[in-house]
């Protein structure tokens, strides 16, 4: 679990979204990573959006999963959204820089079109950095997320 530590804890912040499909906007995140124990670290993720003055407004995404280190410096990260869509990532860990794409993204029948995801994470100082591009509802994978983090 070495690898991982410094993700844990709760990290709240501020980044901004975009999409060909969809205007342009700001969120608020927080993000948790939790350890029981075990050799995975729990992560569970909300957004809401913001407006112009950065006040929150409506919930935006959710996402809960399990970041599962594996020897060398491999990570498995399995994520379930309540819009009907699963992903697993692999990906790696180098330093305090995560890199991760989709192995797999299973959707219900309801569910948007999604096929594939790119996830950076990495601290920048003290805080926790990331971009998620983002292949979906016909359009390649491009950037849609990026945010900046502080440990709270």
């Amino acid at each position: 679990m070495a690898p991982l530590a410094f993700l844990l804890g709760r990290w709240l912040g501020a980044g901004v979204g975009g999409y060909p499909t969809i205007e342009s906007f700001q969120f608020g995140q927080e993000i948790t990573f939790g350890h029981v124990g075990k050799p995975f670290l729990s992560y569970s993720s909300r957004t809401w959006l913001l407006d112009a003055e950065g006040n929150p407004g409506r919930p935006l995404a959710m996402e809960t999963g399990f970041w599962r280190p594996r020897p060398e410096g491999k990570l498995e990260v399995l994520l379930a959204h309540p819009t009907g869509i699963t992903e697993i990532y692999l990906g790696e860990v180098n330093g305090t820089k995560i890199e991760l794409s989709t192995e797999v993204v299973a959707r219900t029948e309801s569910a948007k079109e999604v096929t594939a995801g790119h996830r950076l994470y990495g601290l920048v100082g003290a805080d926790l950095a990331y971009a998620f591009d983002m292949a979906a509802v016909g359009q390649s994978l491009q950037p849609h997320l990026s945010a900046q983090l502080k440990r709270a």
